[in-house]
């Protein structure tokens, strides 16, 4: 099989997985346990995707004050919880990393 054929077999599965879903609005109602779940999947993804970066340092865990990306992260954090401003979020994430290397 070509790469185009791939590409495009890949594209029509991703395009019938995301139309089922509004295909099936009104038609089908998730139980109400489901529902009350959903609010918490974006924070569980964005977890699921920063944790292993913050945390892991040469295939290991290390929580200690040698792991620059954890300081930065941390300082990202409160800076996203005192001022919830997204740019500033990053900016501030950005240059303590920089700043933590060069130390």
């Amino acid at each position: 099989m070509s790469i185009w054929a791939l590409m495009i077999v890949c594209g029509l599965i991703t395009f019938a997985i995301r139309y089922s879903f509004i295909a099936a609005e009104g038609h089908f109602q998730p139980p109400d346990w489901f529902v009350r779940l959903l609010p918490f999947v974006p924070v569980a993804a964005l977890t699921a995707l920063t944790a292993p970066e913050l945390l892991l340092v040469d295939g290991g865990i290390e929580l200690g004050g040698g792991n620059v990306r954890l300081w930065a992260g941390a300082m990202a954090i409160l800076a996203a919880a005192l001022w919830r401003n997204t740019v500033l979020t990053i900016g501030i994430g950005f240059l303590a990393f920089h700043l933590l290397q060069r130390l």
